[in-house]
């Protein structure tokens, strides 16, 4: 009898906890952050997202650019969110401070997300989230498929570590301690940045970039046109001469800026550009083979 009273028992509590625990996911979510923009269009339910930052529809910047046109687009300021009045605001933690001191004051929960800068950051910041939309399960699916996209990579990581300078507009390069970093070395790839001196990030000039001799660059564009002076630097045929296709990772830009669902692609993308890289580094010179 005691045995089937204590089943009962753990059954009632199983009912009681399951109701309890679906209250405690957030009913109305807003996002003023391009990162967590994508995280929620990848966890919660749509009716959850009551609107997402400035950039979330910007196909240049962020990856779920289409999926985010059915949302209202937010200023980042904090005037509509007031008029919004959502359960809780996701935003950068780097992001205008004064906005959320704002709803702050205004009594209004703000969840603040600081810029990942590994792997573990990543995959931290989708359980968060899928814990605030109350889909755990969701953040676990997210977090196996980038596993897998780890996997993979690893597999063929490149047998012979190479030196990548992330390059964009203006010489801007991207430091080593961030996130472009934990994914080249998940791939047996080291920043270059980081003999340059730069931890974060910042501006090289044309004879730094040069005489860094990397052994590849990582663009956003294959071929970028020279639209103005900041992709010009791209163009220049120092650059163009030393770094053809066959030295050059190409990964849009939208791929790299989070640490989303886009992350798992982005990896995919890296090991695609190292296995054509590797083939036309081994292929036979013509008439080498004669």
């Amino acid at each position: 009898m005691r045995r089937w009273l204590l089943i009962a028992a753990i059954s009632c509590v199983a009912v009681i906890a399951a109701p309890s625990a679906a209250a405690a996911a957030v009913k109305r979510i807003a996002s003023i952050n391009m990162c967590t923009d994508q995280l929620l269009l990848g966890l919660a339910d749509p009716e959850q997202i009551v609107g997402l930052g400035p950039y979330a529809r910007d196909p240049h910047l962020s990856w779920l650019a289409k999926q985010a046109e059915r949302y209202p687009r937010l200023s980042g300021e904090a005037e509509d969110l007031l008029v919004l009045a959502p359960d809780v605001i996701l935003a950068g933690r780097y992001g205008k401070r004064a906005t959320r001191e704002i709803l702050r004051a205004k009594k209004l929960a703000v969840e603040e997300f600081d810029t990942p800068r590994s792997i573990d950051d990543v995959k931290a910041q989708i359980a968060r989230v899928g814990g605030l939309v109350g889909h755990p399960e969701r953040a676990d699916a997210m977090i196996a498929d980038l596993d897998r996209a780890i996997a993979r990579t690893t597999a063929v990581a490149a047998k012979h570590p190479a030196r990548v300078l992330a390059l964009s507009r203006r010489g801007w390069v991207t430091g080593g301690d961030s996130l472009l970093s934990s994914r080249l070395k998940t791939a047996g790839l080291s920043n270059a940045a980081t003999d340059l001196g730069y931890a974060y990030g910042g501006f090289a000039s044309l004879e730094t970039i040069v005489a860094a001799r990397p052994d590849l660059l990582l663009l956003a564009e294959d071929q970028p046109a020279a639209e103005d002076q900041g992709k010009a630097l791209l163009l220049h045929p120092s650059i163009q001469h030393a770094y053809p296709p066959s030295r050059r990772i190409v990964i849009p830009e939208p791929l790299t800026i989070c640490g989303g669902a886009m992350f798992a692609v982005a990896l995919d993308r890296l090991v695609e550009a190292i296995e054509r890289i590797d083939h036309a580094q081994s292929a036979p010179v013509d008439g080498a083979a004669r």
